[in-house]
């Protein structure tokens, strides 16, 4: 790919750019290839496990669980976008992907990541709605019918699908900056700050549109998520019964765990300019967020819930009965 010139600028036209992703020898490749082998099968196999059982269990089709099922589902689509192709990096000597390659992964990972941004607030707006108030505990079987779970499981696609299309239009704008002497991108997945990083103009603008439209995401759902866990927290703390909290506290606390794994490494990476210092940094919270938060949800979910280890183990006893 020959550069032309611009100015006193090499610039290089877009049409593929090289992940660098991880470096080191062979043999520290071999390593980590086998490591992200390892989580992303965990990471598979976890919430594939999550989606089958609380498809199978009558006891689990409650709205409760219907989010965590569609959870599952985001984070295994949101997993298999990013990590067969950094897989096939490590083990290849040709880290090349194609401009369509970036836009499409690119589009994919903005949708999935918004997406359980907003499914993660609706799930602490269900608690809410389940545990605050007596007369909303009455009708909580109404309120959060099949038809009203769909729609809010809707708007978060929906809310999700907006923001991809709104971040694709300004990353548009990004690829008109001119690029200077390289086309490798120092990361192992395509994202927008690796990628301005390789500009030879002034990218604040860019980096501060960036900022603005995540940390809004970021802190209205937060605000939710904190709102429905201080009013659940009041409740659970006015209780008599030393069990009916202990259940509670173990429900929520499972939902707050992955809450604030996902939310403290996304608004570390997005919301905070400056926050991560080096390419480096970035890596190691990307694979955090991307695949070690993945992987641990359904084992947070499961290893914590007294309903979901009944019906892995309902759903074992029918697979022996049969």
């Amino acid at each position: 790919m020959s550069p032309h010139r611009n100015g006193n600028l090499s610039v290089m036209p877009l049409q593929e750019f090289v992940l660098d992703g991880f470096g080191g020898s062979p043999q520290t490749q071999a390593l980590l290839s086998a490591l992200f082998l390892v989580l992303y099968l965990v990471d598979v196999l976890g919430n594939l496990t999550m989606i089958v059982v609380i498809m199978l269990d009558a006891c689990l089709h409650s709205p409760v669980y219907f989010f965590l099922k569609n959870l599952s589902f985001l984070d295994l689509c949101y997993s298999s976008v990013i990590y067969p192709k950094a897989l096939t990096d490590l083990l290849s000597s040709s880290k090349v992907i194609t401009l369509g390659g970036c836009v499409t992964q690119f589009i994919f990972i903005s949708l999935l990541l918004t997406t359980e941004g907003f499914l993660l607030a609706v799930m602490a707006y269900d608690r809410f709605m389940a545990i605050c108030s007596p007369l909303l505990t009455l009708r909580y079987p109404i309120t959060m019918c099949p038809s009203v779970c769909a729609r809010l499981m809707l708007g978060c696609y929906c809310g999700g699908c907006l923001n991809s299309i709104l971040q694709t239009i300004l990353h548009s704008i990004t690829f008109s900056l001119p690029f200077c002497s390289s086309n490798h991108i120092d990361h192992f997945l395509y994202d927008v700050p690796p990628l301005l990083k390789l500009a030879c103009a002034d990218t604040t603008i860019n980096e501060l549109v960036l900022f603005s439209i995540c940390g809004l995401i970021i802190v209205g759902t937060t605000l939710v998520v904190l709102t429905s866990y201080g009013y659940i927290t009041l409740t659970i703390l006015r209780m008599r019964s030393g069990g009916g909290r202990h259940k509670l506290l173990s429900t929520c606390g499972s939902h707050l765990t992955a809450v604030s794994l996902f939310y403290g490494t996304v608004f570390v990476m997005y919301a905070q300019p400056g926050a991560v210092q080096s390419m480096e940094q970035g890596k190691v919270v990307s694979v955090f967020y991307t695949l070690v938060v993945l992987m641990l949800n359904p084992l947070i979910y499961s290893l914590r819930n007294k309903e979901v280890k009944d019906g892995l183990r309902r759903l074992g006893q029918k697979h022996t009965a049969t």
